[in-house]
């Protein structure tokens, strides 16, 4: 059974999900690929402790601090691949930012990395817990700000949020 809480946030509604009282999903209303990877029965259930932990976690986050993400037990349902991908991305720190291009590097070597953008990119497109999984760090190496599915305004409110400087990208909305 998976179990789901609702969570408003200044980026809009969120949906958090849980089995066996790990976060399995944190999905902005309206993204690409929202309950992409659920293929269970789900309920509504606020008491679950996972969930009021991640509520928490969250409220400490859109108040400007900076909570550990080890505080919340993640279990992303994802290919070795993707988990590999999403392990990259929780090791971006606050306010600073990654390319596809580095992530590809960090999986594989140089001449292969050419090989693995694409995938790179489907890995995070499909991130399951958004926000704490930070996919709104990864930036195109031209230092474009694009691709995230819940559009590329939550994607700088995030990052100012985390005080990085946006204003160094160049803001690409094609598709939305």
């Amino acid at each position: 059974m998976i179990y789901t809480s609702s969570y408003k946030s200044p980026i809009g509604n969120l949906l958090l999900a849980s089995k066996n009282n790990k976060l399995i999903g944190l999905w902005i209303e309206n993204q690409k690929y929202y309950l992409s990877n659920i293929k269970e029965e789900m309920i509504e259930n606020n008491d679950i402790d996972i969930l009021k932990r991640t509520k928490n976690w969250l409220d400490r986050y859109f108040a400007g601090k900076k909570p550990n993400i080890n505080e919340l037990d993640l279990e992303p349902i994802g290919s070795e691949f993707r988990q590999k991908v999403w392990k990259i991305l929780i090791d971006t720190p606050y306010g600073e930012t990654t390319t596809y291009k580095e992530i590809a590097r960090k999986l594989t070597n140089e001449k292969e990395s050419n090989r693995y953008y694409q995938a790179v990119g489907g890995a995070i497109a499909h991130n399951p817990i958004m926000i704490i999984m930070p996919c709104h760090r990864v930036v195109g190496t031209n230092k474009s700000l694009t691709g995230y599915a819940s559009g590329i305004k939550n994607k700088i409110k995030l990052l100012r949020l985390e005080e990085c400087d946006v204003k160094k990208f160049n803001i690409t909305t094609e598709g939305e």
